[in-house]
């Protein structure tokens, strides 16, 4: 990784944080805090959290609808004072004490970086998707919310397979709805467990070609092939796991360790090979499969704590001290 002179022209922050989720408002709450000259670099509000309907997993809240929370989170953090440009970022330089990171509209330098850009989840691209109610893409956070309804669950890897298993507890009939003729690689207990659930169908070798609506809501799904002498299958709720994507690019193009998903590779302290330039929220590996609000907020927070004693400690002209994630 060559790097260069660092531009003197552009505006210069103690932490630019890229992304709008829960990781990076958390991250901007805690440099807020600790009084750290920060700005929040991002194209959309409320990254997945803010779709994510209502959640019932968020400590605090019996209920809250993601958009609120990530409202809420964002009051606190327009009080500290701390800038938000909403853009996309689009290239990050390392260069001395930092990195200049360039943007719709513009240039900054950044002494740090916290890189909370989520991850792209894959979408069926069928009309009505994103508008109907009952397409949901997290069977953690949406499952109470169809508890005694018939739902599908689309894909068929490891993911689907759990998904389906966590809403048979609260559905009468959960269909898998998997375009292969036998499921994508699950770990032996979950389709040991799939097997075993009386209420869990699965539905091979067909593919759903249109999301049914009665009125705004989601009423059923057509399939390619015919289930059960019938192409409509009734559901009031689906589920779509067919994987998603970290947004990793800008990450692999600066030499950011990645792992074998794509995801930046992070150590307890949410710092990466790369000096300076921590990650958290669904790019990261930092909680594993488990991608939750909840643990990208405190990654977040790690995230931020890091790039503080970074600034704090030994102030911007010490890359000495500042060590990185070691990768075997």
């Amino acid at each position: 990784m060559v790097e260069v002179k660092r531009k003197m022209d552009v505006e210069a922050y103690d932490a630019v944080i890229l992304g709008q989720g829960a990781a990076a408002y958390a991250a901007a709450l805690y440099s807020g805090r600790y009084r750290l000259e920060t700005l929040m670099i991002g194209p959309t509000f409320g990254g997945e959290t803010a779709t994510a309907s209502i959640l019932a997993n968020y400590p605090g809240y019996v209920e809250v609808d993601g958009f609120e929370l990530m409202s809420r989170m964002k009051e606190q953090v327009d009080r500290l004072g701390v800038k938000t440009v909403q853009a996309q970022a689009s290239a990050i330089a390392k260069v001395e004490h930092g990195f200049d990171i360039t943007y719709e509209g513009g240039q900054v330098h950044g002494e740090t970086l916290i890189y909370a850009v989520g991850r792209e989840r894959r979408k069926l691209g069928l009309p009505g998707e994103e508008s109907l109610w009952g397409v949901s893409y997290c069977a953690t956070c949406d499952a109470p919310l169809y508890a005694g309804k018939t739902v599908a669950v689309i894909g068929g890897g490891d993911s689907a397979v759990k998904a389906a298993l966590l809403l048979s507890r609260a559905c009468p009939r959960v269909y898998v709805v998997y375009r292969g003729q036998a499921f994508a690689r699950p770990e032996a207990v979950s389709l040991r467990l799939i097997s075993e659930r009386e209420n869990i169908v699965p539905v091979l070798g067909t593919r759903v070609t249109r999301l049914l609506s009665r009125e705004d809501a989601l009423a059923g799904l057509e399939l390619s092939q015919p289930f059960g002498g019938s192409r409509e299958l009734a559901v009031e709720g689906v589920f779509v796991e067919i994987g998603a994507e970290p947004r990793s690019e800008m990450a692999r193009a600066l030499g950011v360790a990645l792992n074998e998903k794509g995801e930046v590779m992070v150590g307890k302290l949410m710092e990466t090979n790369v000096p300076r330039f921590f990650a958290a929220g669904d790019v990261c590996d930092g909680a594993g499969d488990l991608k939750q609000t909840i643990t990208a907020a405190a990654q977040g927070a790690l995230a931020a704590t890091s790039a503080y004693k970074v600034i704090s400690v030994h102030g911007n002209a010490c890359e000495h001290h500042c060590v990185p994630f070691e990768v075997d």
